[in-house]
């Protein structure tokens, strides 16, 4: 065993390394996708078993829809369908040509696995689960669709954390970094509120969209990351 410690101290190291190209982009990019899949895999576990979760999911959708008042209506009406179909195709394309303008052609490659890739992988998981939507005698919001995972907060998460994750790679200074993060996270928690409280989603179908597509972002994102290191390692050789 002794024999091999020197190897596996190398292999450890080399693992946290990050400049290399199989280093620490790629260990946290793994730790953040394993991390959120069993964060999803846990809530469909609740929502099929239709454990207690489902009865905060009920209490929840209760209490918003009761405290609903006609000014936040607008205002998270205006969230989301800023974030609807059209609202996240439209900041994809300005931010994608932004890519493409500062050649940043990686970003864009991430850009586009990441989100439409990830909408194509919540409708899937849609239909999988075959969950219906809160039901209210008074609904604010009537969708005859399928509701776990949330579709807007899936989107909302791939998009400002692609654009969250750039904005970190460009910053020198760690407060701004945190700064981006934290923003990418407030707006995702904006958008899921959104559904919530127009009674769209349950907080599960919110909570899972979030895990499941912070899954496939680090998927994405660590997968190109790698492949840029690899080619810029090529060209030093």
């Amino acid at each position: 065993m002794k024999r091999y410690l020197p190897h596996i101290k190398r292999h450890l190291a080399a693992r946290f390394e990050p400049d290399t190209q199989f280093g620490l982009h790629l260990t946290v990019g793994v730790v953040l996708l394993c991390l959120a899949a069993w964060i999803f895999g846990e809530i469909a576990e609740e929502v099929v078993a239709k454990a207690r979760l489902t009865i905060v999911d009920q209490q929840v959708a209760t209490w918003f829809h009761q405290h609903a008042k006609s000014a936040w209506t607008l205002f998270f009406l205006t969230v989301t369908h800023w974030h609807g179909q059209v609202g996240m195709i439209i900041m994809s394309t300005i931010l994608g040509f932004h890519f493409y303008g500062r050649r940043a052609y990686y970003w864009l490659a991430s850009l586009v696995l990441a989100v439409p890739g990830g909408m194509l992988l919540n409708v899937l998981l849609k239909f999988f689960f075959h969950r219906a939507r809160p039901s209210f005698d008074d609904p604010i919001v009537s969708l005859a669709s399928f509701s776990f995972p949330s579709g807007h907060t899936s989107g909302s998460t791939l998009f400002y954390g692609v654009l969250a994750a750039y904005l970190v790679c460009l910053s020198a200074q760690w407060s701004a970094r945190v700064a981006w993060v934290v923003l990418a996270v407030c707006m995702v928690a904006l958008v899921g509120l959104s559904r919530i409280y127009l009674g769209a989603h349950f907080l599960s179908d919110v909570l899972a969209a979030a895990a499941v597509s912070g899954a496939w972002l680090a998927v994405c994102i660590t997968g190109v990351s790698t492949l840029r290191r690899r080619h810029a390692i090529r060209k030093t050789e």
